[in-house]
């Protein structure tokens, strides 16, 4: 299995996208192409095709996928972009699919990238196209469901495609469209990912100068927020094993009682994270989400895992975490007389926008959504997010877009949840947003 651990080139992108951005000195200064493209002319563009996005996303959300097993969504994507035309690679990181739009004039290289896959979660919108799917995860069948919004992002994507291609003559270079695969994480024991994408070309033939990717979180339909260098979490994922000695739930004494063991470490890592890290410099949780321990109620049993994650925005303060709440862990199981096996797989490291492209964006995001609708300085997120990986490799702008029906701030479901659902009035703006920061970025290239 590849290493996950790619922490650090992302600091050093800001330069080679300053460089490409030379060509104006100011988003307003931009060189006219021969046929500009007006936000009026998207905006009318993205409700013609408004239709067929809606349709697009209530049938994904209908049948949705798990990671690595988006047969059926990524079918459906690579038919539509072969009808505009395009260049299409699938099975690009097991089941990725790309696409390439060659432009009627030469420039720059931009991506465009999409997530495909869905959740583990039993669907409780009450909406007339919910899940009903199921599917396999860790060897158990299990409800699925877009609760996180990705059918959303496809829809938007493909909807962008189709008036890209419609205006492919016009266009002073190339774009690729990347419509990944397990952004979620994979099952342990499988790669996937934006990661896996990579390493089978997915930013080759042609490489992209940059790459912009969305997200629908929760909050105000119409409100599109992101920050520069961190905007989200890099993830981790936490299994910790205990193994101590079974014995009668009477006689404590005679075993190795692993069950207070896992109080004891449960307590220790919300006690370190809670009482030993700044939260005012470097936002950091550790969070323990699973327990599995025991069958019955009078026998301590030999053994308790726990699974959890830890998001952090600080690469050193990431690996101090690891080595110190390892080492207090193994420390507690030695003084039970117990032993303990713990591990960090990270997920995706942080998601870092480029400087230079945060600043720029100003421009083709309030063009898309409206000035007063955008925030360039938004805080950072703890929710992670696998785009990380391209921003590793290429300058990288990842953004949110409010989609949460009559939002209301305390009681709107949150990403992940079995009652999230997407405001469909967002996808023409989300649909817009791809547009112009791809054309947008591909105009700042001509000489």
């Amino acid at each position: 299995m590849k290493s996950r651990f790619r922490f650090g080139r992302t600091w050093m992108m800001g330069a080679a996208c300053a460089a490409m951005l030379a060509s104006g000195t100011a988003y307003a200064q931009s060189a006219v192409p021969v046929d500009p493209v007006s936000a009026e002319e998207v905006a009318r563009l993205a409700e013609g095709v408004n239709d067929r996005v809606v349709a697009w996303r209530r049938d994904i959300h209908q049948n949705p996928e798990l990671g690595n097993q988006e047969r059926r969504t990524a079918a459906l994507v690579a038919d539509h972009l072969r009808a505009l035309g395009m260049e299409v690679r699938t099975e690009i990181g097991v089941t990725g699919v790309v696409g390439v739009l060659r432009g009627g004039r030469p420039g720059p290289v931009v991506a465009l990238r999409a997530d495909m896959d869905a959740l583990p979660v039993l669907e409780d919108t009450g909406l007339p196209f919910a899940s009903t799917a199921t599917g396999t995860y860790q060897g158990q069948t299990v409800p699925v469901a877009h609760a996180c919004g990705h059918d959303a992002h496809v829809a938007m994507l493909m909807g962008a495609a189709e008036i890209l291609a419609g205006m492919r003559e016009r266009l002073p270079g190339t774009i690729v469209f990347i419509f990944q695969p397990a952004e979620e994480g994979t099952p342990p024991g499988e790669d996937g990912g934006a990661d896996e994408m990579i390493a089978d070309g997915a930013l080759e033939n042609p490489r992209p100068d940059a790459i912009f990717g969305l997200h629908v979180v929760t909050g105000q339909p119409g409100q599109v927020w992101w920050r520069a260098q961190g905007f989200m979490a890099a993830s981790d994922r936490v299994d910790i094993t205990l193994r101590g000695r079974q014995t009668h739930g009477a006689w404590p004494w005679r075993g190795v009682d692993v069950i207070s063991l896992t109080a004891d470490v449960i307590q220790t890592i919300n006690t370190f994270t809670a009482r030993t890290i700044d939260p005012t410099t470097t936002p950091t949780v550790f969070t323990i989400a699973t327990l599995d321990a025991g069958v019955r109620n009078n026998i301590i049993p030999d053994q308790s895992v726990m699974t959890g994650t830890l998001r952090t925005f600080d690469v050193d303060q990431r690996n101090d975490v690891i080595a110190r709440t390892t080492s207090a862990i193994e420390n507690l199981a030695e003084n039970y007389g117990a032993t303990a096996t713990v591990s960090f797989l990270q997920n995706a490291p942080l998601v870092f926008n480029d400087e230079e492209l945060a600043a720029w964006a100003v421009g083709p995001l309030g063009e898309a959504a409206g000035e007063a609708n955008i925030n360039g300085a938004a805080p950072p997120t703890t929710v992670a997010e696998d785009f990380a990986y391209y921003g590793q490799v290429i300058p990288a702008l990842f953004y949110h877009l409010g989609g949460t029906p009559d939002y209301d701030s305390e009681t709107a479901p949150p990403n992940h949840s079995p009652q999230f659902h997407v405001d469909e009035s967002v996808l023409p703006l989300g649909v817009r947003a791809h547009v112009l920061t791809a054309v947008r970025f591909l105009e700042r290239g001509v000489s």
